[in-house]
């Protein structure tokens, strides 16, 4: 029909696709980042913007790196970066030894079961993300209702000291990420053929030998998703760290925070802000390009 519009073919078509994400980037994540970066290279003022002008009335740059020095080479930053670092790594771990065999679980189970097993794991994203870090803090109290029944059904003597510590933060961090964990997991492992692990165990290996040659390499993809899942947004948390952690737990996030709302210099927070980026992007960079070697 004359009417009629012909469908994009073609290097029109893949253009047209391809163009969406590419904007969604452009718009969404390089815009921000620049203007963070640009503010981080800005001195600090008390006016409104709270940062210097990058140029000056003659054109002349007035931009400087020194708060990539300082956050660089202060021990303060340095301390509060590998502490966000070791939790988020200690947190990711956790979360997979506790998150995999509960993936492997619900997987395995019976259809009619699935639903409502993943409802369970999920269902915590109901209720407000404040409320449930607040619910850690009425259970790990030295008044709380973990010491309360440790001390009554004789156990201990005094309340075990868990609030303000890292462990706490700890427990907040894996509690609240735990379902990012399992939810990639799932995903990949029902996807899995079991064939071939029935296949392993008729030619002689053992359950055991089984899981550790077939389940967990062909797993992969869910565990490097899930873990990126946890890993990423943990390195930048601040609201566990200020609510379950001490005067004495020191995050990025947490330091960020305090920088941009507190000390109102927002120069050297966005400074963290790209040093954090930069500490996160790099690796997954340099493993997505692995992964591209591996597959070609």
């Amino acid at each position: 029909m004359a009417g009629r519009r012909r469908p994009l073919t073609g290097g029109a078509g893949k253009g047209a696709v391809t163009a969406i994400p590419y904007a969604w980037l452009l718009l969404f994540f390089l815009a921000p980042f620049a203007i963070v970066f640009r503010i981080s290279l800005s001195e600090p003022l008390i006016a409104q913007p709270p940062y210097s002008p990058l140029f000056g009335a003659d054109g002349s740059y007035q931009g400087s790196f020194f708060n990539y020095d300082l956050v660089l080479t202060d021990e303060i930053y340095r301390l509060a970066f590998l502490g966000s670092l070791e939790v988020a790594a200690s947190s990711t771990l956790f979360c997979l030894l506790i998150g995999f065999p509960m993936a492997y679980g619900i997987a395995r189970a019976d259809a009619k079961w699935r639903l409502v097993l993943l409802l369970l794991v999920v269902l915590p994203f109901w209720t407000s993300f404040l409320l449930r870090v607040y619910a850690w803090i009425g259970l790990l109290n030295d008044t709380g209702l973990i010491n309360t029944v440790l001390q009554d059904i004789g156990l201990i003597a005094d309340p075990i000291r868990m609030m303000q510590t890292q462990f706490s933060v700890q427990v907040g961090i894996v509690y609240t990420y735990l379902p990012f964990m399992i939810l990639p997991l799932y995903a990949t492992l029902e996807r899995l053929d079991w064939s071939l692990v029935e296949a392993a165990q008729d030619l002689g290996c053992s359950a055991t030998k089984a899981f550790w040659k077939i389940t967990v390499p062909l797993s992969l993809p869910g565990i490097v998703a899930g873990s990126m899942l946890v890993f990423i947004p943990a390195m930048g948390e601040f609201v566990i760290p200020a609510l379950l952690g001490g005067p004495d737990t020191l995050m990025a996030g947490r330091i960020l925070w305090d920088e941009f709302f507190s000390n109102r210099d927002w120069t050297l927070a966005s400074t963290i802000a790209i040093v954090l980026l930069a500490l996160l992007v790099v690796p997954i960079v340099i493993f997505q390009a692995a992964q591209q070697r591996e597959n070609r």
